[in-house]
């Protein structure tokens, strides 16, 4: 280690994280059973992620205004690079640098909704953590008034690779949308999670870069997006290059292909099958109205369980957090230790598992991607009343 080490980080905390990047370097399993130091850890669970994927309302609303086929398939594409800076750079604008999330608890769950003012109906989220080790969270997005509604599952698997922690994303997404005439089947798309790329942790000041592929499958047509990002000495930061083509015999009226470049994070216009601005990327956003900390919500409601832990982040008082996170992580295992004695297992609240995913396998099968099976966890269709009491109070 050099001088230069951690040149970002707090000169208090500076032993810690050159010892945290020692233990890096030499950790051969998944990097997400270690312990950080307290000052890069996020205020924010894992668990509040995909409302990420809803914070621009308005675009997810017109996936179902669009027309079936080619247009429609733009329009989730759209949609999904409108979700990716936030997701991938908030961090780095608000926080100094990318910082990580606290693991969620199993059993830990999060509502929330963003209204459309545009009078398109409102977005809702539940999230709910289904696994622990692994950990894995579960989450459903739906407009009810659009007839849209997005289940998924995401789990990370971390390793270290040439100074970098590398972000496996393990899951996909099913969106379905359900048309307006009642006699046609629902429409579905497949959307599979990016790589990343942990940078800059050499010098304490860690941020995101996307890589390899992911794909939106649906509407006719194959979405092959390739994250080629930034190199040690060319490229240009988040970029990315989406190749649309239609499914043999499937994709209708329309151009062959539809290639779309540019960055995730600022703009991306067409290069061929279109002309002009694809997406442009505005700073404002909807911000989560999350279901108010009322009897319904139990302790596992992630802003509650972490709220303590999140006060000692966000004020710099890192011997709070500290002592928190590891009151709530001692609790846990307490909770598994006694479960395994008596001979029971965590009830999950929301979703089910099953082995496989019957429209992953069909349509991945498609745009043959690998692994060619996964598997995912149905909702169960329980919303908590708070929305239902929310939307009435609003109208």
């Amino acid at each position: 280690m050099t001088e230069e080490v951690g040149q970002a980080v707090p000169a208090s905390q500076r032993g810690s994280w050159s010892s945290f990047l020692k233990s890096i370097a030499s950790f051969s399993g998944d990097l997400s059973s270690l312990t950080a130091p307290p000052f890069i850890l996020s205020p924010t669970s894992l668990t509040e992620f995909p409302a990420y994927w809803c914070e621009r309302p308005e675009y997810f609303a017109a996936i179902a205004d669009a027309k079936p086929g080619q247009d429609r398939a733009l329009a989730v594409l759209r949609w999904f690079i409108s979700t990716l800076k936030d997701q991938y750079t908030s961090r780095n604008e608000e926080l100094g640098s990318e910082k990580k999330p606290l693991n969620p608890v199993l059993g830990e769950v999060f509502y929330g909704t963003w209204p459309d003012k545009h009078g398109r109906g409102t977005t809702e989220l539940l999230v709910e953590q289904v696994s622990h080790h692994p950990p894995i969270t579960a989450y459903v997005i739906e407009n009810k008034t659009k007839g849209l509604r997005l289940v998924g599952h995401n789990a990370q698997k971390t390793s270290f690779s040439s100074g970098s922690i590398i972000v496996k994303q393990i899951g996909h997404a099913i969106l379905t949308i359900q048309s307006k005439d009642a006699s046609q089947p629902a429409e579905s798309f497949l959307i599979t999670l990016p790589k990343l790329r942990i940078d800059g942790l050499w010098y304490g000041s860690p941020y995101i870069e996307l890589t390899e592929t992911s794909y939106i499958v649906g509407g006719g047509h194959i979405t092959t997006i390739e994250y080629k990002g930034k190199g040690y000495f060319s490229g240009k930061s988040h970029s990315f290059k989406s190749t649309m083509v239609p499914i043999p015999g499937q994709g209708g009226a329309g151009p062959r292909e539809i290639v779309v470049e540019g960055t995730w994070h600022e703009l991306s216009k067409y290069v061929k099958g279109g002309a002009g601005t694809f997406h442009e990327v505005h700073e404002h956003k909807e911000e989560v109205d999350p279901l108010e900390w009322t009897a319904e919500l139990s302790e596992y409601e992630t802003r509650r369980l972490w709220f303590l832990v999140a006060k000692g982040i966000r004020e710099g008082d890192f011997e709070l957090a500290s002592r928190e996170k590891s009151r709530i992580e001692n609790e846990q295992r307490q909770r598994r230790k006694d479960e395994r004695e008596a001979g029971t297992s965590w009830q999950l609240i929301h979703f089910e598992h099953e082995d496989s995913d019957p429209i992953y396998e069909q349509l991945g099968r498609v745009a043959k991607i690998t692994p060619p099976t996964e598997d995912f966890y149905v909702f169960k269709g329980n919303w908590p009343s708070g929305f239902t009491k929310r939307a009435a109070a609003s109208k």
